[in-house]
């Protein structure tokens, strides 16, 4: 994958709070619920909900959202195409774990298992 400054720099300076309501909406519409949703974002970042809550009212960037995050050590067998990118390919930090969240929220919205989206043994 080609990196390019201009695409890392704006997702990194987005704000979690404005894609969050997107995120809510793509598995609601698909029968799921904010409870699932939360319990993907608590297993990749570490995240609450109630630490969610407060990094929405802060109105954090994704640069200061996975700067405080704790990364689920087997977030790295998350791979796949997620917005035309290979998430394994992608070289920024930042960039990769929006697009880590990106694609768990995907799988949820999708019906994935949860056990197969938090990458647990079986």
């Amino acid at each position: 994958m080609t990196d390019t400054s201009h695409h890392d720099e704006r997702i990194a300076n987005m704000s979690f709070a404005s894609v969050y309501p997107h995120y809510v909406a793509k598995v609601e519409k698909k029968g799921k619920t904010k409870e699932e949703l939360h319990r993907v974002i608590e297993w990749l970042t570490g995240f609450d909900e109630q630490a969610i809550k407060n990094l929405i009212n802060e109105e954090v960037t994704f640069t200061d959202f996975f700067s405080r995050a704790t990364l689920h050590p087997n977030a790295k067998l998350i791979t796949g195409v997620i917005c035309g990118y290979r998430v394994e390919e992608i070289t920024n930090k930042t960039t990769r774990n929006v697009r880590y969240l990106d694609k768990l929220v995907d799988e949820l919205s999708r019906g994935k298992k949860m056990q197969n989206i938090l990458r647990t043994p079986k």
